[in-house]
């Protein structure tokens, strides 16, 4: 895409109106940014006449912004951090270059961080930035190159390449399965289970599979599956969690199938990356060694 550089305001006149409208004060912008007043409202003035409209409604001694306004210091400002982000990235690694990817916290500690080194052996020039995310992810917004994304095989706007598939199973501490002698997957519906909060329906799923009526489900909370597994070791309850996030776990005997009735989730992992990078070099590069990756856990899981 060619730049229409009359439309490409000083950097100076954008930091400036950025600021005043997080502030909502030229006063408070002037001093954040070390300058006068007065140098501010003329920065804003100038954005204003090649903008052709008022950026800022000014009343006595406030300012608030117009609702056009509003929406252009959104932008402006995610522009401003997609340029500050880029600079780090090129001054942390000015050889080569940088794949920014955003990852859910207990996948990327537990699954993706202990195979980096390998990627890192095979490609020093690349640098790996991981953004942990909840939320869904948008790449017209913010400076992501890829996700790792959990779901359905479509997000708009992005390319999927399929990792893995996704079993979970219900566990618990050795001592909470002793205390309740559970031995059918009936016998969970009246035990504490646990939550977590990006799967409010896990133990629903889970028990309608199991051909198991259960009215209400109770139980702890909790918004992340380290934490739900944190939790089952200390024998707060039952988790229904992704089997191999937790290999370690059962294999080191904290934590054991409650009932050994697995279920294979609805959900996938993907990758996720925007069509307009398919010809970046490091984000392609990385792509292959996670598909790579992917492909090995695949074949020992079989």
């Amino acid at each position: 895409m060619t730049l229409v550089r009359r439309f490409l305001p000083p950097t100076a006149e954008l930091c400036a109106f950025e600021a005043a409208a997080r502030r909502r004060s030229f006063t408070a912008a002037a001093e954040e940014l070390n300058l006068t007043q007065s140098a501010v409202s003329r920065q804003i003035r100038s954005l204003e006449t090649l903008l052709g409209a008022d950026l800022f409604i000014r009343e006595r001694q406030t300012v608030r912004l117009t609702a056009a306004g509003e929406a252009f210091a959104q932008e402006v400002r995610g522009a401003l951090q997609r340029i500050a982000t880029a600079t780090l990235g090129f001054r942390a690694n000015p050889l080569g270059g940088t794949v920014n990817l955003a990852v859910l916290p207990t996948l990327g500690a537990r699954w993706l961080m202990p195979r980096l080194p390998d990627f890192i052996a095979t490609h020093p020039d690349v640098t790996v930035n991981l953004i942990t995310r909840f939320e869904s992810f948008d790449f017209q917004v913010g400076s992501l190159d890829a996700a790792i994304h959990f779901g359905a095989d479509h997000w708009p706007g992005a390319r999927l390449d399929f990792l893995m598939e996704e079993t979970v199973v219900p566990v618990c501490s050795p001592r909470l399965k002793a205390r309740h002698g559970f031995a059918a997957a009936a016998d969970l519906a009246t035990a504490p289970l646990l939550h977590i909060v990006s799967r409010p329906d896990a133990w629903e799923r889970w028990f309608d599979a199991m051909g198991v009526p259960v009215a209400e489900v109770h139980g702890m909370l909790v918004d992340q599956i380290v934490f739900a597994a944190q939790a089952a070791i200390a024998g707060m309850g039952v988790a229904v969690l992704p089997r191999f996030l937790i290999e370690d776990e059962l294999r080191r005997g904290d934590l054991v199938l409650a009932v050994d009735r697995p279920l294979r989730s609805q959900g996938n992992y993907y990758l996720a990356w925007p069509p307009g990078k398919q010809d970046l070099a490091p984000l392609q590069a990385f792509r292959r060694w996670l598909l790579a990756q992917a492909a090995e856990l695949r074949a020992t899981s079989a």
